[in-house]
């Protein structure tokens, strides 16, 4: 299950995405349910994304670390998930591969990492936030 707050022409949305049968899904957007039928589900990867490593009380499954380059910039949420917690302040200085935060997706934890040594400028979410795919995590400066 996934729950989601959106905002569109300042109107704010809640909706909860559960997924019942293989490509049937339950669907309720502001209290009001729907059933749905999933046609197609695509993969949408952003191109620059943190790093991301399960925690080490995960499973024996290990994805391989995604290497950064550049800049360390806006650090984007490379999974949907729910801020499971929060390790850094504004203010504070970090290193290349400091862990920032931790998302929960699909009962696994993984470790967002600061792609490069940094100032934390600004921090977007708060702990317990659903969070999507690409979407604006901390700025680091």
């Amino acid at each position: 299950m996934q729950k989601f707050k959106f905002n569109i022409n300042g109107k704010g949305y809640e909706a909860i995405v559960e997924e019942t049968e293989r490509n049937t899904a339950r669907v309720e957007l502001n209290g009001k349910s729907y059933t749905v039928q999933i046609e197609k589900e695509e993969a949408i990867v952003s191109p620059k994304i943190a790093a991301v490593k399960p925690s080490s009380t995960g499973g024996d499954f290990v994805e391989p670390e995604q290497k950064i380059t550049g800049n360390a910039g806006s650090i984007k949420s490379p999974l949907p998930g729910s801020v499971a917690k929060i390790k850094v302040a504004e203010g504070q200085a970090v290193k290349a591969g400091d862990i920032l935060l931790t998302i929960e997706a699909m009962k696994m934890e993984n470790e967002v990492m600061a792609p490069a040594a940094g100032t934390v400028k600004k921090i977007y979410v708060t702990e317990g936030a659903a969070v999507q795919q690409g979407e604006a995590l901390v700025d680091l400066a």
